[in-house]
């Protein structure tokens, strides 16, 4: 005896809700199981036992819904629904480090500028543009201290303000033993023209890695759009203990995974290297407003769609 439609569809509803549970998307850690082990690296001045947060801490940072219901149902082939975020702009708070401090000002430029002044001045600029596009919460973390003991101290500060997202604004260099000498203004300085272009760094141990990679991606993806391209030396192997581990090759996100202000931070981080500042042409390109611009709206592009709704994929791919 053949069974009546309402019956089969009884039956096609009780199957689906078993297969579309709740899912929890900040245990959905596999790419942390994914990589193991990083080779170490000198910049990261202080080197700390990964942490190891409680699950309900990690969702109070971090922007809701963890669980995703489906209430209608409906096909069960590769499809693609839009999760509503309740993220709020004006209630997201993103933490914007300024990179070292002013006693300790990290890299030189080739025309012997301090690194800390980009860092700031790139930052404060993010800031406006975040601000004027409704994140209001954003703060400004500017640092003072030597380089091991700010580290901490930029930490704690995102950790009290209960960042929802922490980004590290920096500029990069090369090691010495790759610098060439010359003069700018009669003064000795060193440059390495070899090398140039941005790149943006996660740690495999921050208490939400899937979320610090996401928005590295969408980042590096904004600045891959602006028609920049990132930085390729840390996959060499004439950068020895400096090289780091490329996670999209596409995009230029990397791992770092001892810097402490990625990996003891409670909420998503990322350190964004906008850039070479010891690479001639390429330090008179960061100090344009253009370069700026292109930077800070690339930032702020992604800071929009890491708020925004994300994408849920059900099926195979």
């Amino acid at each position: 005896m053949g069974l009546g439609v309402p019956c089969c569809r009884a039956v096609i509803a009780a199957i689906t809700a078993l297969l579309l549970l709740p899912i929890e998307a900040s245990e959905a850690n596999w790419l942390t199981d994914a990589f193991k082990g990083s080779p170490k690296h000198s910049k990261a001045s202080a080197h700390v036992a990964p942490s190891k947060r409680a699950t309900s801490a990690r969702r109070a940072a971090l922007p809701k819904p963890h669980h995703v219901k489906v209430a209608a149902l409906g096909p069960l082939g590769p499809s693609a629904l839009k999760v509503p975020s309740t993220c709020e702009p004006k209630k997201f708070r993103i933490v914007l480090d300024v990179g070292h401090t002013a006693e300790s000002e990290g890299a030189t430029s080739a025309r012997n500028i301090p690194e800390f002044t980009f860092n700031l001045r790139l930052a404060r600029q993010i800031e406006e543009k975040l601000k004027v596009e409704g994140f209001v919460e954003t703060r400004l973390l500017v640092t003072e201290g030597k380089a091991k003991p700010s580290l901490f101290k930029r930490v704690a500060a995102a950790n009290d303000l209960q960042a929802n997202l922490f980004l590290s604004i920096h500029h990069d260099s090369v090691p010495n033993k790759l610098l060439e000498d010359w003069e700018f203004e009669g003064k000795k300085s060193h440059y390495s023209d070899r090398f140039s272009g941005y790149s943006v760094f996660v740690s495999r141990d921050n208490p939400d890695f899937k979320a610090s990679l996401s928005f590295a991606e969408m980042v590096a993806k904004e600045m891959k759009a602006r028609g920049l391209q990132y930085a390729l030396q840390y996959t060499l192997p004439i950068l020895g203990h400096y090289q780091h581990p490329l996670l999209d090759k596409e995009t230029g996100v990397y791992s770092y995974d001892q810097l402490v202000v990625l990996r003891k931070t409670r909420m998503p981080a990322v350190l964004l290297e906008a850039g070479s500042i010891i690479n001639r042409d390429e330090e008179l390109r960061m100090e344009s407003p253009e370069r700026r611009d292109i930077v800070s709206s690339a930032v702020v592009a992604a800071a929009k769609d890491f708020c925004g709704p994300q994408e849920l994929f059900l099926g195979p791919p």
